[in-house]
């Protein structure tokens, strides 16, 4: 359970501006705050059924927009990379790395 959660904060961070209002604010409710179905239920004034099913719906979207962009994968890969180069202990190549973290934050 937690490797999902992990993998839907990572989703949500890249795509979530892609889901409708109420797709991201369910999403975010289960996996960012923790909330249960019913607690999530009760705050949007929905039934437990339909946060379920918003759950399951917006979770397809988000991956099937990492399986199409892959931009989480590519950004895992980057930091790989970084760390690895980073290890080479040059300060003016850390330097660089630095510039570039900058820009995927």
């Amino acid at each position: 359970m937690i490797e999902k959660t992990e993998e839907m904060n990572s989703l949500l961070d890249f795509y979530d501006s892609l889901l409708t209002e109420k797709q991201l604010n369910v999403m975010n409710l289960y996996y960012k705050e923790d909330f249960s179905l019913a607690e999530i239920a009760e705050e949007m004034n929905i039934s437990r059924a339909a946060v379920s099913d918003h759950l399951k719906r917006s979770m397809q979207i988000l991956e099937d927009y990492e399986s199409k962009l892959k931009l989480v994968q590519k950004y895992e890969k980057r930091i790989k990379i970084y760390d690895k180069i980073k290890e080479i202990n040059n300060q003016k190549v850390n330097i660089l790395i630095e510039r570039l973290e900058q820009i995927d934050n």
